[in-house]
């Protein structure tokens, strides 16, 4: 009887897999391990040894054991087993997020001839007449025997019951039918093929691949094997004792080069100097210069700050005093004291945006004891991070929400500030939500968990009032800078005064304008990308929307071309799934010249501003300016400076930014969200309000902010107007217990989707039988209905919202939904279950 261990696989399905275990392999729980699954390899988790084989059926070995010992500890074995427990998530995907190691393994996929194929091509070959001719173009025309007499095909056999006709592929033009039957001869001899060998061999695209793949002609398979995903960096070294030969010009410009940098350079500096590789080439075989390779350097990036970061004023300090935590310079001070004692920190941020302002503070104060976990790093810089903190090199650690999973040892201090902020909350499987997995670690390692904000969720405001958290406030801003005065500008009344449609008030012109003029910096928040948000026919209220998504394209422009109305080839673009299209000169539907280009993106605000103040100097922040972390770093490098001092954008201002220049904040366009169905949309309003009022006013200079709304009289931009979460959240509770939302509920969302719009009703309108049949105890079931967007990325969306006073209840229901999905034949992959959700849309 062979050993066998449980794996768990990074797959669509809540279970766990069984493998033998082979000769010289010893795996132990928390190693990763190669298993086989279906055609491909694929990369599990070990999370039991010496298990008993399953009866009845054929245990399929390990292909390989990477680790030598576990990867993962027993507290982040035990914290994965919690997430998937209560987020109802598949452990291994649970697994892969923790591991961020794919840079150390080399995936590669083949395709190969199944014997369904082989009857396919053997039925071409005999072309017999009672059977369509399954390469047959439209006219029905048989491709001859000539054009496989070269090809290596096993001989012909019967065809099988339920081999493929022309009828199966009527739809697929000639061009298709010649890229498939290219495939099929290629794979003819029966080995494995690479996916580039066969595409550039055949001319074949995924598409047709992936549809020979389901009509089981063909069928893919992967492999994986282990690779050296160290970094390493090539450097040019001087060898001064050689003897100086006759040089060429360029030979002596590589030479001085070097002898000007303390006799070394990286290849890629040279490389940028203009020096050609081959002259460089030339002196090291010449003996005058040696190519080194060392382990490349990493650069944690980020702005310098301006002051000491451990310089607390009074309420600080008690904050400190009292649970080690605070904000900003407190987050620091009780890091150093966490480290003085012996323990790893971990830092959370809500986006990388907010990584470069904190990545110099820590660098100042903990230097090369710092690592950086978030989603812009590269494959290799992230396993090498990871890598760092497992050893204990760097017991510092900052990043986004996926840094809670690293791996330091001995960890004794998690803070995650902003905790309110939705970054946390991850929108693919596993749905976790990094703040509650911070408290559940802290749990299990014994840890102390901090969670900073100055407008906490709801829910956590509540957990303090019931006393299972403790809170410290700090009421004052450092150096008892005031807050700034905040003035709401009723844009309803500014159109009956001016008669105009326009983006930006007198008030916030005028005010924007002085505070140029005194050689200040102001900051605009608009908080819609694009220059419009909506396309629609005049004639006919046709809204021109994405092919694949049920959202309305964005209008951009380049940035030449700011200043014009919409012409004719300027981008539409889903903010979804990245579909494009150019501008089209008439309505798709009616044909009518008018189109109406609807609303306001911070590509028109920084147009808009540029024509009022033709003097400014002015930036934009936007997920179209930000592609990178050296983008970030790059444009708040040019705020701290000065050479921008009018910036215009989206929410990615608004957050944690600390710009002393900066008195003026302008708030256009942030109450739409009040229109939109969603119970969090008043909190979220007011929680941006507040966020982005205190970018001002954090120098020396009071702040000032602006706000232009159109529900002046709402209670949340009220509060946040007054600097007021006492009345904000006494009310925003009263309405959350009266309806039972969190935190006096709990709530889940269950999407359905697929691509086929038939299957999604059909399979929402199962899962809704089952649970007014069912009726499970202390669980309200909403729906099912069309999900708010009703179709993304070409699959087609249904949802049901569960709410229940009982976590217990709410738990046991969903479980007992997704047996019954499976058994009805609802596939897994199909249903998205998501725990504590924070979008409904």
């Amino acid at each position: 009887m062979p050993i066998c261990c449980e794996v768990a696989l990074p797959v669509p399905l809540d279970r766990v897999f069984t493998y033998a275990v082979g000769e010289g392999q010893l795996p132990q729980r928390g190693v990763r391990v190669v298993a086989p699954f279906r055609n491909e390899k694929l990369i599990g988790v070990v999370t039991a040894v010496g298990v008993p084989a399953p009866p009845n059926v054929e245990v399929r070995p390990l292909e390989a054991v990477l680790d030598d010992e576990p990867l993962l500890s027993e507290e982040l074995l035990s914290l994965a087993e919690w997430m998937a427990q209560y987020y109802l998530a598949p452990l291994g995907e649970v697994l892969r997020g923790m591991l961020p190691l794919m840079a150390e393994v080399r995936r590669t996929a083949y395709y190969r001839i199944t014997d369904l194929g082989r009857d396919v091509l053997a039925d071409c070959l005999e072309g017999k007449s009672e059977v369509s001719h399954p390469f047959a173009d439209e006219t029905g025309q048989r491709m001859g025997h000539g054009e496989l007499a070269n090809s290596q095909v096993s001989p012909p056999r019967r065809m099988r019951p339920g081999a493929p006709s022309s009828r199966r592929r009527g739809k697929l033009s000639p061009e298709a039918q010649d890229l498939e039957h290219r495939v099929m001869l290629k794979l003819a001899p029966g080995e494995a093929v690479k996916v580039f060998t066969l595409r550039t061999a055949t001319g074949a695209t995924l598409p047709v691949l992936a549809g020979l793949v389901r009509k089981k002609w063909i069928a893919r398979e992967t492999a994986a094997v282990e690779r050296d995903a160290r970094r390493t960096e090539r450097f040019a070294l001087l060898i001064p004792e050689a003897r100086m030969p006759a040089l060429t010009e360029k030979q002596q410009a590589i030479l001085a080069e070097l002898a000007a940098c303390g006799g070394e350079l990286p290849l890629a500096e040279l490389r940028a100097r203009d020096l050609p590789s081959s002259t460089l080439q030339t002196l090291v075989r010449r003996g005058l210069v040696r190519i080194d390779e060392r382990p490349a350097a990493f650069r944690l990036g980020g702005l310098q700050p301006v002051a000491a970061p451990f310089l607390l004023n009074e309420p600080q300090t008690e904050a400190l005093a009292s649970t080690g935590s605070g904000k900003t310079a407190v987050y620091l001070a009780a890091m150093q004291r966490a480290l003085d004692r012996g323990f790893a920190s971990i830092l959370l941020v809500p986006e990388i945006g907010l990584t470069p302002q904190t990545a110099g503070l820590l660098d100042q104060a903990f230097g090369q004891r710092v690592a950086l976990l978030h989603s812009a790093l590269t494959p290799e810089e992230r396993s090498e991070q990871w890598r760092r903190i497992r050893s204990g090199d760097a017991p510092i650690v900052v990043g986004t929400r996926s840094a809670i999973f690293a791996p330091a040892p001995n960890l004794g201090l998690i803070l995650v500030d902003e905790e309110h902020d939705q970054s946390y909350k991850q929108e693919e499987t596993p749905r976790y939500n990094a703040r509650d997995v911070a408290v559940m670690r802290a749990k299990l390692a014994g840890a102390v968990v901090v969670l900073g904000s100055a407008t906490p969720s709801l829910e956590t405001w509540q957990n303090s009032l019931l006393g299972k958290y403790a809170r410290i406030e700090i009421r004052e801003r450092v150096m008892n800078r005031p807050l700034p005065e905040v003035e709401l500008i009723d844009m309803r009344r500014e159109f009956q005064e001016t008669a105009k449609d326009e983006l930006f008030s007198r008030a916030l012109v005028t005010q924007t304008r002085e505070a140029l003029e005194r050689g200040e910096q102001a900051l605009i928040l608009l908080n819609r990308r694009g220059y419009s948000f909506a396309v629609i026919c005049r004639a006919c209220g046709e809204k021109l929307e994405c092919q694949n998504c049920a959202i309305s394209l964005t209008h951009h422009k380049p940035p030449a071309e700011d200043a014009g109305p919409a012409r004719e080839g300027q981008r539409l673009e889903c903010h979804y799934c990245g579909f494009r299209r150019t501008v089209p000169a008439r309505c798709p539907k009616c044909d009518s010249e008018h189109l109406y280009y609807l609303g306001a993106g911070s590509e028109q605000g920084e147009a808009r501003l540029g024509e009022i103040f033709p003097t400014a100097r002015i930036g934009r922040m936007d997920r179209d300016t930000v592609r990178g972390r050296h983008d970030l770093e790059r444009l708040l490098a040019r705020l701290h400076s000065g050479e921008i001092n009018l910036l215009v954008g989206t929410q990615m201002i608004a957050k944690g930014h600390d710009i002393h220049g900066i008195t003026l904040v302008g708030v256009v366009g942030c109450d739409h969200s009040l229109s939109m169905p969603d119970f969090r949309a008043a909190e979220r309003v007011f929680q941006l309000m507040t966020q982005v009022s205190g970018r001002a006013g954090r120098g020396d200079l009071p702040g000032r902010v602006v706000v232009q709304t159109y529900y002046p009289d709402h209670y949340a931009i009220l509060a946040a107007s007054k600097h007021d979460y006492q009345s904000f959240v006494d009310r925003e509770l009263k309405y959350r217990r009266w309806l039972h939302y969190p935190p006096f509920g709990v709530l889940a969302n269950v999407l359905v989707q697929s691509q086929k719009l038939e299957e999604a009703v059909a399979w929402s309108g199962e899962i809704g039988k089952w649970f007014q049949k069912a009726a499970p105890e202390g669980v309200r079931v909403l729906g099912p209905c069309t999900a708010p967007i009703a179709r993304i990325k070409g699959t087609y969306r249904f949802h049901l919202i569960l709410k229940a006073a009982s976590r217990k209840a709410l738990n046991a229901a969903l479980r007992a939904m997704l047996a019954h999905a499976d058994a009805a034949g609802v596939p897994r992959r199909n249903l998205v279950v998501d725990v504590d959700a924070l979008r409904l849309m």
